[in-house]
């Protein structure tokens, strides 16, 4: 077995080894050095226990952004495996075809039968290629249009998992109707009956994120973001330079506490120290005692009280000024 010693040396190395590699190169490899740093402070803390734990250092907010996209971050698919039994991937939009990247069904919630959309990127390079990073395409948010007829019919409270950087940008999306189908994934949600929470896992990105993110109670990962645009696609309209995405991140103010103080967020989900990627188990067992909260509190409201609920909630978002 190795030595903790021997550990904290191997990463201390491994940190100033791409540190050199990231000045070298010029590449951005924030979303590997920042997991390192923080297991790197963990253990030297465990080796000093004497010493008063120096004050823990809040991630800037585009370190939060590669938090959210560090690999080994657990999927939708991690959490349903973690939280959910009987779950039945219901496939097809019943018009043109299957999208991996948005995928969904009945199964129960800790015990509570729901109806699930999940925004899956995929756990390795293969399956990401398949799912397109999370990316949907127009039969993605039709299918979920599908699965919400079904929640409404049967009286299933909708649980959604947010985790895209937003819709798939290609030509044959914008031939068969990209912004028609979010759009009407965005009416049909608005109009449920039944309870619909809303967790952001990762990134929730532009309207990509939206289609499926209208709930009574949208929640968030500690270390996710949630925003109009990634920070790269401002970066590249503003300065035309996507290189200064980190500017671009402070000005978004996209991270979980930017959001629940401006009131988009009901909740922030706390994360593992270092990030979800580093203790999934534990991150899940968060994101599953919260959903299950709001879920039971949801389910004692009349359905015309959980439709005009929701529809007011996001009335109420931004500041605006009428006059006569």
């Amino acid at each position: 077995m190795t030595a903790p010693v021997d550990t904290l040396k191997e990463l201390e190395a491994r940190v100033r080894d791409l540190e050199v590699t990231a000045q070298r190169t010029g590449q951005n490899l924030d979303a590997a050095i920042t997991p390192l740093r923080a297991e790197v402070d963990r253990l030297r803390a465990a080796q000093n226990p004497a010493q008063p734990p120096a004050p823990k250092a809040v991630p800037t907010r585009w370190e939060r952004v590669q938090l959210a996209r560090a690999p080994g971050r657990p999927t939708a698919l991690d959490y349903v495996e973690h939280l959910c039994t009987e779950f039945t991937e219901l496939h097809g939009d019943r018009r043109y075809g299957d999208d991996p990247a948005l995928i969904g069904g009945p199964a129960r919630w800790q015990g509570v039968p729901v109806m699930l959309l999940l925004q899956q990127k995929g756990r390795d390079t293969k399956s990401k290629i398949k799912r397109r990073f999370g990316s949907a395409n127009p039969e993605g948010y039709r299918k979920a249009v599908r699965l919400m007829d079904l929640a409404d019919k049967f009286g299933l409270p909708v649980v959604a998992l947010v985790d895209t950087q937003g819709a798939y940008p290609g030509l044959e999306a914008e031939e068969r109707g990209q912004g028609w189908a979010i759009a009407e994934s965005i009416r049909r949600m608005l109009n449920l009956r039944v309870p619909v929470v809303n967790v952001v896992i990762g990134e929730g990105g532009s309207g990509g994120a939206l289609a499926i993110g209208v709930g009574n109670r949208v929640l968030i990962q500690e270390n996710a973001w949630y925003s109009v645009i990634s920070p790269e696609g401002a970066a590249s309209i503003i300065w035309k330079d996507a290189s200064k995405a980190p500017l671009a991140a402070e000005a978004l103010r996209l991270t979980a506490p930017d959001l629940l103080e401006l009131g988009i967020v009901e909740e922030v989900i706390p994360e593992p120290e270092g990030g979800a990627h580093l203790n999934p188990q534990q991150a899940a067992h968060a994101v599953g005692e919260a959903v299950t909260r709001h879920l039971r509190d949801l389910m004692q409201q009349a359905p015309a009280d959980l439709k005009s609920g929701r529809a007011a909630r996001f009335r109420r978002l931004g500041a605006y000024t009428e006059t006569t």
